[in-house]
């Protein structure tokens, strides 16, 4: 009976830990290698910089024998080119945007291992508390990303939220522009506010929605005059 058991709960070990690895794996593993991610993840952050091949090895953290290996599948494949180097200078890298899918591939990187992923993770592990919604508002052309944060009945630390940022910004190479409302303000949107037009732009994406987060939403401040009126009604209740 205890043998028995115990090959149950190896099971079911086996099986919590394969939803884990699951559930911890990026939307484009199935399209693209870890080393692929890393390095595209570092191009598409400033896709008009011109990188040494040691620097994006160094950017992306990746042994200089695997970077190596990436590249040359990454210029067989269109995506990324040589430039030729002038005088003594170094050849350089760079993303090569006539490539037929370089949108394509540059959409699915920003929705996911780029930034999407990242920032879901980062708000999920730090703010489950207090963050109920979260939006990638835009990319602009230098890859500096807008993103919209829609806190609930508690606030996210400014200080905290800070720090994270940062790090977050320094993990996948890209500068943040973040706003951080309350989701009062969020549901009182105006077609004619700014970010209520970002969001409604084709770009934007949501990367916490409702119920992803343990947050709360605020408690709803009765007015003075609904409660006046609650009050007269109540009075006004002939008695039993």
């Amino acid at each position: 009976m205890g043998g028995s058991n115990r090959r149950c709960e190896s099971f079911d070990n086996a099986v919590r830990q394969q939803r884990t690895e699951t559930a911890n794996m990026s939307a484009a593993d199935f399209l693209f290698a870890p080393e692929v991610q890393k390095l595209l993840m570092v191009a598409y952050a400033a896709p008009d910089q011109q990188f040494s091949s040691s620097e994006l090895a160094k950017r992306s953290k990746l042994d200089p024998g695997d970077a190596g290996r990436t590249l040359e599948h990454l210029f067989g494949s269109g995506i990324l080119r040589r430039n030729k180097p002038n005088a003594e200078e170094a050849e350089t890298i760079s993303v090569d945007r006539t490539f037929i899918f370089h949108d394509e591939l540059r959409s699915i990187a920003l929705k996911s291992f780029a930034a999407a992923e990242p920032v879901r993770s980062m708000l999920r592990a730090k703010f489950k508390d207090s963050v109920m919604r979260a939006f990638i508002l835009e990319e602009d052309k230098d890859g500096t990303l807008e993103l919209l944060v829609v806190h609930g009945q508690l606030m996210p630390d400014e200080s905290a939220m800070k720090a994270a940022c940062q790090k977050l910004s320094k993990n996948i190479h890209r500068h943040l522009k973040v706003h951080v409302i309350s989701s009062i303000r969020f549901n009182s949107l105006t077609p004619r506010d700014s970010l209520a037009s970002k969001l409604a732009a084709p770009g934007a994406l949501e990367v916490i929605a409702l119920g992803d987060t343990k947050a709360q939403p605020p408690v709803e401040k009765v007015g003075l005059l609904q409660s006046a009126k609650k009050k007269f009604a109540t009075l006004a209740r002939p008695s039993a």
